[in-house]
C-alpha cells in the first residue's frame, strides 16, 4: 500500500528494499517450516504441493494485474487484502511453527552453500533457467520464426508444466534411496532439451510439448533440491541452509538473463539453447562427480 501513497518516484526505492527482504524472510521461514513438519517418507509430495501452489501463485499474478490494471488504489488495496489473508492461516497455526535452537555455533550462513552443494546448485540452476529462460524466450522465439501470440503460447506451456508436473515428480523422489541421482536425471533431461528445441522449432506441437515435459522437469530441481536439503540437516542447520538456498536461486536469477543474453548477441538464437545447456553441463559434472566420489 506504501507504492501507492508514495508521491516521488525515488520512495520506492527503499519501499522495494523492504519489500524484497520481507519477502525473502518469507520464502526462508515458510521453507524451513515445511521441510520441518513434512514426514521423510513424504517430503517430496509435500514439496511438489507447494512448488505446485507457488507457481499457481506467480501464474495468478500477472493475470490479476491484467484484470485490475495500474491505476488508482485497486491493485494496491487487492494486493494487501490477499496478503491479509494469507496471514490467518498462518496466525492459527502459530503454535504448530517449529522452533529453531541454536546449535551454538556462530558459523556463517554462507558455508551450507558448500554443505549440501547437489541442493544449492540446484536451484542456482533453476534460478538462472527460469529467469534467464521465461525473459528471454519471447526474444528467442521471435528469432525462430514464431509469432509473439505463439510464442507466448509456448511461455504458457512451460508454466503449465511448472504447474502439473511437481506433484508426481515430488512423489518419485520419495521412492528413490538418493535424490541426488533424480536431480541427475532432471538436469540431464534438461540439457536434452536444450538439444532438441533447435530440432523441435518448426514444428509447434512438438515444440509445445517438449517445452512442457522440460519446464516440469528443471523445475522439479527446485522442489527437489529442497527435499534433499529437508533430508540431510535439521533444525539450526536447515533454517541456514534454506537461507543459503534462497541466496543461491537470487545468484541464479542475476547470472541466468546475462549469460543467456550474451549467449544470443555472440551466436544468435542458438546462443539460447548453448547458454542454457552450459548451467546444465555445470550441474551434471558437480553431481556425476560427488557420486563417482561417493562410489570410490
Amino acid at each position: 500500500v506504501g507504492f501507492h501513497f508514495a508521491p516521488n518516484f525515488w520512495m520506492w526505492f527503499p519501499l522495494r528494499v523492504l519489500l524484497h527482504i520481507a519477502l525473502t524472510v518469507l520464502f526462508i521461514l515458510s521453507e524451513f517450516w515445511i521441510s520441518t513438519s513434512a514426514p521423510p517418507h513424504r517430503r517430496g509430495l509435500v514439496l511438489g504441493i507447494y512448488a505446485t501452489v507457488l507457481s499457481l501463485g506467480f501464474a495468478a499474478g500477472p493475470w490479476l494485474f491484467a484484470q485490475l490494471g495500474s491505476a488508482g488504489f485497486l491493485p494496491f488495496g487487492v494486493i494487501m487484502a490477499l496478503v491479509t489473508l494469507a496471514a490467518i492461516p498462518v496466525l492459527a497455526a502459530r503454535n504448530e511453527s517449529p522452533t529453531i535452537v541454536s546449535n551454538g555455533e556462530t558459523s556463517n550462513f554462507l558455508r551450507y552453500i558448500w554443505l549440501v552443494p547437489t541442493a544449492t546448485a540446484a536451484v542456482l540452476v533453476f534460478g538462472a533457467v527460469e529467469t534467464g529462460g521465461f525473459a528471454l524466450f519471447p526474444v528467442y522465439g521471435n528469432r525462430i520464426g514464431y509469432s509473439e501470440a505463439n510464442a507466448a503460447l509456448l511461455l504458457t506451456m512451460i508454466g503449465l508444466g511448472n504447474v502439473l508436473l511437481q506433484i508426481p515428480l515430488g512423489m518419485i523422489s520419495d521412492r528413490v534411496s538418493d535424490r541426488r541421482y533424480l536431480l541427475l536425471a532432471c538436469a540431464t533431461i534438461g540439457l536434452a532439451g536444450t538439444i532438441f528445441m533447435p530440432h523441435f522449432a518448426q514444428n509447434w506441437h512438438l515444440m509445445a510439448a517438449l517445452l512442457f515435459v522440460w519446464g516440469g522437469v528443471v523445475a522439479a530441481m527446485y522442489t527437489i533440491g529442497l527435499a534433499h536439503l529437508g533430508s540431510q540437516l535439521s533444525g539450526h542447520d536447515l533454517a541456514s541452509a534454506n537461507a543459503a538456498f534462497v541466496l543461491c536461486y537470487g545468484v541464479g536469477m542475476v547470472l541466468g538473463p546475462q549469460a543467456i543474453g550474451i549467449g544470443m548477441d555472440l551466436f544468435g538464437p542458438s546462443g539460447f539453447g548453448w547458454a542454457l545447456g552450459m548451467f546444465f553441463a555445470f550441474y551434471i559434472a558437480l553431481v556425476g562427480a560427488r557420486l563417482i566420489r561417493k562410489i570410490l
